[in-house]
């Protein structure tokens, strides 16, 4: 009888690299996508989508002080700046090429009442600082909020009966407001209150006083986020505010309502629309951008700005390069501007060419 030839049973590290080679063989492949990511030089040719200055916005925050700045302790690295040096950083924003800043009110105490009259003061820190800048930079654009909460007690965006917002004797409000900061020099508008109707209201008041070149930037998609806190402490509405906002900002739920809120703002006469907060919202961005394809702009919000700058603060990630992804995705959302803090650092770090 013939002996049985027994061969060694192949060890698991053979097999296993027998049958990687035997299936790397029979890919067959002729489109390698890791072809176009070889190279800087061309990851740079096929990028779809670019962050550059003219995608920025600066919001910074007044304060009527002798003192330059004042920090924000909630946005490190953010400072409230008195109109000096709110000139003094409009001209840098110009020198790097930022196209527009959009100052916000921290109002004295002393000046709030219940429906928020000095917001109607042709005198106020808004209107003195806006015509500052605008003497000094003119090459700038100003984006003014149209909104009460800096100036009510309450902390709300419109003046209320009770615990009731009133929509109507809001819109009125807001309506005298805006045609202050047009006159002081406000180059857009940004009703930011979330009242109805109100889109259309300042349109006419403005075009009727003779300010029908002044555009309108709709917050048309304002969502009742948690995601604001740092800006109230910012301009010194989270020690006044009464109640929540969720009667007339909207439900975070909801995507359908945000189309219905930009359409009525676009019939109304807004030029262009925001949403708000920014990154949870990406998919309402898209959505805007896709339905109506206008100047669509995203809102990157303190909450956003304070969660980055405290995780690159403790080690937690690269600062830059979230702040640069997180821009980097407004655009590819379908944004043509965003709201930032982080405007200026971005501007140099561009310019740099980063």
């Amino acid at each position: 009888m013939a002996s049985r030839v027994v061969r060694p049973f192949p060890a698991p590290q053979a097999r296993q690299a027998e049958a990687a080679a035997a299936m790397t063989d029979a890919l067959g492949l002729t489109r390698r996508m890791r072809r176009n990511r070889k190279a800087d030089w061309s990851r740079r040719l096929v990028r779809e989508n670019r962050l550059t200055t003219d995608d920025l916005i600066w919001p910074i925050f007044l304060i009527d002080s002798a003192e330059p700045i004042s920090p924000v302790a909630w946005m490190p690295g953010v400072d409230r700046l008195n109109i000096d040096e709110a000139v003094r950083q409009a001209e840098a924003a110009a020198r790097l090429g930022i196209p527009a800043i959009a100052p916000f009110p921290y109002v004295d105490q002393a000046l709030r009442d219940e429906t928020g009259s000095e917001a109607l003061n042709g005198r106020n820190l808004m209107c003195r600082a806006v015509r500052a800048i605008k003497a000094a930079v003119p090459e700038i654009g100003i984006i003014c909020d149209a909104a009460l909460d800096p100036y009510t007690s309450h902390g709300h965006d419109g003046v209320m009966d009770g615990e009731r917002i009133l929509n109507d004797a809001s819109v009125g409000i807001l309506v005298r407001q805006a045609l202050a900061l047009a006159e002081a020099g406000a180059d857009v508008i940004a009703p930011s209150d979330m009242m109805d109707g109100r889109v259309g209201a300042i349109r006419a008041a403005l075009d009727a006083d003779g300010h029908e070149d002044v555009q309108i930037m709709a917050y048309s998609a304002k969502y009742a986020s948690a995601y604001y806190g740092p800006f109230r402490d910012a301009i010194g509405t989270n020690a006044t505010l009464i109640g929540d906002k969720r009667t007339y900002q909207m439900d975070p739920a909801n995507t359908d309502e945000a189309i219905a809120e930009v359409a009525l703002d676009l019939e109304e006469g807004a030029d262009m629309v925001m949403i708000k907060p920014g990154l949870p919202y990406l998919d309402v961005i898209a959505r805007v951008k896709d339905t109506f394809a206008v100047p669509t702009f995203a809102y990157q919000v303190s909450g956003e700005y304070a969660m980055i700058m405290a995780a690159a603060n403790n080690g937690w990630l690269d600062g830059d390069k979230a702040m640069l992804e997180s821009l980097l995705a407004f655009k590819r959302a379908g944004a043509d501007g965003v709201l930032t803090y982080f405007a200026p650092r971005v501007a140099k770090m561009l310019k740099a060419g980063a």
